[in-house]
């Protein structure tokens, strides 16, 4: 029996197109394997790739072999208890321990599949069938920026760009060409000198006439200046118009008394996706950090997520302040805005209508998308009742409900999945 084995190693993408083809055939189960890390992640290793392991039975190489041959005849019952890939109880009364192994009964068994992604293909499939909302009604290109940049190089220009290195090729050239015949011409008569010289009664007078000649070819090569203007070479740049495309995020998160440090936590894995997400989108990102409580103030991400700083609830006070920076550092018409609040829902009950009201007239009609997440497993109060009437008004304005860990990444996946043509 004769196998064939591709086990080349990835080295100038030799295998890329092999290793392109294995993501594709186990594309389902790469995929819940990011699904599920993604929930164990921080800060600062969510950019970095993951290790994808996949069942031992799954993974077959394909092989060329001998077919058995002959007529053969054979009976498949059929059965109404099992399906492909179902695992089959081993039989009571075996001998063996009590774990939960893999291991056969004849001792010997098969590992699990480890497959490693780098990060953009983790990123890829993390962010597969996702969009930013609503990019359609606004244009990234409004500003439009120009950039310099190398366009090879000409005989003018200004001494601070003078390419030195080309000028001096060209002057080595120059002197090669205008000198090279001169210099052979040159070799030549010194050794017809050295002949005549080497004579018993040299000619004096051809001496003295292939003398001058041989003074004269110096002067015309010594004549050859060693860097002339023609010789010099300045770097071109040339300008390249290149659309803006900058984002700003706003992560809004309430810190009162009722947000304990595992709610600041999941609040911390949403915005870390929906980071990722517009770092894939945007090239330039900025993020706004607003914590408030009865007050709200702007602050850094360590400060953000880590403070102890605590007090009541008071939700208007930070889309007060978003929407003062908003006009201060950051024109509609020239950043694309995305916000994203994180509260448990408690607020006061007379503030709920003013955060509305807030979010109507203010936020609402510049930013490109608004998404509310409450993180709470009690029942929505006042807050999410009056963002719930924004809904029918705003297509920019989602709010969804995380009850635990695992419903952050299906939760981001709700709200940006991309919509229908």
């Amino acid at each position: 029996m004769a196998h064939f084995i591709d086990r080349r190693l990835n080295g100038k993408n030799k295998s890329a197109v092999n290793r392109q083809r294995f993501i594709r055939r186990y594309k389902q189960q790469i995929k819940q394997a990011v699904s599920d890390a993604i929930s164990k992640r921080s800060v600062t290793d969510i950019n970095s790739g993951e290790s994808v392991t996949i069942p031992g039975r799954d993974i077959t190489e394909p092989f060329f072999h001998q077919g058995k041959g002959g007529h053969r005849e054979m009976i498949h019952p059929g059965n109404d208890q099992f399906s492909p890939g179902d695992r089959i109880k081993r039989p009571l009364g075996g001998q063996g321990g009590s774990g939960q192994g893999d291991a056969s009964q004849d001792g010997e068994g098969e590992d699990e599949f480890v497959f490693s992604i780098s990060k953009d293909e983790y990123l890829d499939l993390l962010f597969e069938d996702l969009e930013l909302p609503n990019l359609k009604k606004n244009q990234l290109d409004k500003l439009v920026q120009y950039k310099n940049v190398r366009a090879g190089y000409r005989s003018e220009g200004v001494p601070s760009n003078i390419d030195v290195v080309r000028s001096l090729q060209g002057s080595l050239a120059r002197r090669i060409a205008m000198s090279a015949g001169k210099k052979k011409q040159l070799h030549e008569l010194e050794q017809r000198i050295a002949l005549l010289e080497q004579d018993a009664v040299p000619d004096q007078l051809q001496l003295q006439m292939l003398l001058t000649e041989a003074s004269e070819l110096k002067k015309r090569i010594a004549a050859v200046p060693f860097i002339d203007s023609f010789d010099l070479r300045f770097r071109n740049f040339a300008k390249r118009p290149e659309p803006t495309s900058k984002a700003v995020m706003f992560c809004l998160m309430d810190v009162s008394g009722s947000m304990d440090q595992a709610t600041k936590d999941m609040a911390k894995r949403f915005y870390i996706l929906l980071y990722m997400f517009l770092s894939r989108s945007y090239k330039n990102v900025d993020v706004v950090y607003i914590r408030h409580h009865t007050q709200a103030k702007e602050v850094d991400e360590q400060e953000f997520f880590y403070s102890q700083e605590t007090g009541g609830t008071i939700v208007s006070s930070a889309l007060k302040l978003m929407a003062d920076i908003v006009k201060e550092r950051y024109d509609p018409t020239q950043w694309n805005i995305y916000a994203a609040q994180a509260s448990d829902g408690d607020n006061w009950a007379d503030d709920s209508p003013q955060c509305a009201s807030l979010l109507t007239e203010q936020l609402l009609p510049f930013v490109r998308y608004y998404a509310y997440i409450e993180i709470t497993q009690r029942p929505h109060q006042s807050l999410w009742q009056e963002y719930e009437k924004l809904l029918a008004s705003f297509d920019n304005f989602a709010i969804q409900p995380i009850r635990q860990v695992s419903d952050i990444y299906p939760v981001f996946r709700t709200l940006f999945k991309k919509q229908a043509a």
